[in-house]
Order: C-alpha cells, then structure tokens, then sequence
C-alpha cells in the first residue's frame, strides 16, 4: 500500500483529517501528522516553511502522496519542490503569506490576537469564516480552540515569509488543486493561479468553504481518490 501523507491548516490538527483517514486507509498507508506545536507534537525548533518540510519528509521511508489544506498546502508544496513525492495534492491553499507585506502583516496580527484573547474565543472568531455549516464549524472551532501559541506563532511566520509564487513551474510531481467554491479564506481565484503556474496541474472546485475536505467530505474524496488511482496507475504502465 502506498504511504499518503496528510498536512492540517494552521488553525488545525490531525483531527481535521477524521473524514479522510478512514476512507483512504482501505488503500493507503495514512498519516494525519500533527506539525510541531500541534497535538503532542513538541514545539517547533525553527519558523520555516523548509523546516517544517524537513520534518515531514522524514515521516516515510519512501515518497508519499502529499495532501495539504491550507498552511499544509504551502508545506507541501516545499515538501515536492525540496524532497522525493510522489503526487501532490493541494486543497484551499495559497502560495504563501509573503506575497506582500500587507498579507504577511495580517498573518502576524493573528498571533497578537490569539495570544491576547486565548485560544477558544480565537476559535469562536475565526471559525465563521472556515466554513458556514453549522456541524462543520463546530468541529473547526473546537479544533483550533486547542492550538497553542509557539505551534501557530512559528506556523505564522513561517506563512509571513514564504512566496512560493516564483518556484510553482518547477514542481514536476502529478498535482491536484481543490478548492471549495465558498472558500472566503484563500479564495477560488489563489487556487485558480497555483493550478495555473503549477506545470500540469489539474483544479477541482468542489462545495463547501475553506474547510471543504470537512463541509464535504463525500465530494474531496472523490475528488481524493480518483486523481491517487490515476496517478497509481500512470506509474505502474
């Protein structure tokens, strides 16, 4: 069974994955990882988005498929432009907060805000915006109302100094863009330009908000599915 390597937003944990890990364990070998900072995971040594790309690429003994949402999106596509892979997949993601100084302030900002008010009241907050479901935004709230502040400042910083933008044409790997067409966090139109730039790369836009692979998750694994067997099979003719 091939290894599938799943990397949570910024906002997340491996719980955000409970909707996939299931589905994709009957032909897979899963890993949800929690990132440094998140869940029992010990906090970050470092604040770089090829740090946490490091740390991911010694999960598995061999190249994995690479699904990321969000933050997890913008290390996994270090993850392919720096380490062995065998497809990526990135879903709501972006190429970074360091495409302007504006976007890189706002990251930063969230930090002053988690660390003034804590982490629940910073869940109830940001929640709305992932997703409109009610059921979904529950499930998104009490995930982040866990983050911890060295785990989501380094995650922040490391988003605030990374542009991918310039690197997208040399990704060579197989790659899938899914977006939920409500998504108010990243946008369809980011997606829209990762698929663009990325050299091959095919863009599914699905329902649901910036949690889509939670909101609907039938649809994303679908989607998930279909796009890991072609790739399978491309490898095996």
């Amino acid at each position: 069974m091939t290894p599938v390597l799943l990397l949570h937003g910024i906002g997340g944990s491996s719980a955000s994955f409970e909707p996939q890990v299931d589905v994709l364990s009957k032909r897979h070998r899963v890993v949800a990882w929690d990132a440094p900072g998140y869940g029992d995971s010990p906090d970050p040594e470092r604040a770089d988005i090829g740090w946490y790309a490091e740390q991911a690429a010694r999960i598995f003994d061999e190249p994995a498929h690479v699904v990321g949402v969000s933050w997890g999106g913008v290390i996994a596509t270090r993850l392919a432009l720096e380490h062995p892979v065998r497809s990526l997949t990135l879903a709501d993601s972006t190429r970074g907060s360091g495409t302007s100084p504006e976007a890189a302030a706002r990251m930063r900002v969230r930090v002053d805000e988690l660390a003034e008010v804590g982490a629940a009241e910073f869940a109830r907050r940001r929640a709305p915006r992932l997703s409109s479901d009610p059921a979904t935004r529950a499930k998104v709230e009490a995930t982040m109302a866990r983050v911890r502040l060295a785990g989501y400042r380094a995650a922040a910083e490391s988003m605030a100094t990374t542009n991918h933008g310039p690197l997208l044409g040399r990704i060579s790997v197989p790659t899938l863009v899914v977006v939920g067409a409500d998504d108010q966090v990243t946008g369809v139109a980011e997606s829209r330009l990762l698929a663009r730039e990325i050299p091959g790369a095919r863009l599914r836009v699905i329902g649901g908000g910036h949690a889509a692979n939670q909101e609907c998750p039938d649809e994303f694994n679908e989607v998930l599915l279909e796009f890991l067997s072609e790739v399978e099979a491309a490898r095996c003719a």
